[in-house]
């Protein structure tokens, strides 16, 4: 069973990271706003390209180990820009620690595939 979930879980981070990628692409600005933060959307646009190529080479025949370590130094970007958003005049602070949470939490499964890649 450990084996099954093991090699299903690198395409299933695949497949997040596409989503994820194409919707910080396109549309950055808009997640912003629900965030309350008011600039970055180049950053987070940046972000999103990170994602998407992560995401099509975990969905390739290429070797999964370096793409999920790098989700992982992704994560840790992710977390400290989160962190400094915090302290972003009219930033909505409920919506970003909750983000940050899901982030966190994304964070584990991408320590625990590349760990056991």
């Amino acid at each position: 069973m450990a084996k099954k979930v093991k090699s299903k879980l690198p395409r299933a981070l695949g497949w997040f990271s596409v989503g994820l990628g194409v919707t910080e692409l396109l549309g950055a600005w808009n997640l912003l706003r629900f965030f309350g933060i008011s600039r970055g959307d180049k950053l987070v646009r940046g972000y999103g390209a990170r994602e998407l190529a992560a995401g099509v080479a975990l969905l390739s025949p290429a070797k999964k180990r370096p793409w999920l370590w790098a989700r992982v130094a992704g994560d840790a970007l992710d977390l400290a820009t989160m962190g400094k958003g915090l302290r972003e005049p009219g930033v909505r602070k409920g919506r970003l620690l909750a983000a940050t949470g899901a982030v966190a939490g994304i964070t584990l499964l991408d320590i625990y595939a590349a760990a056991n890649a």
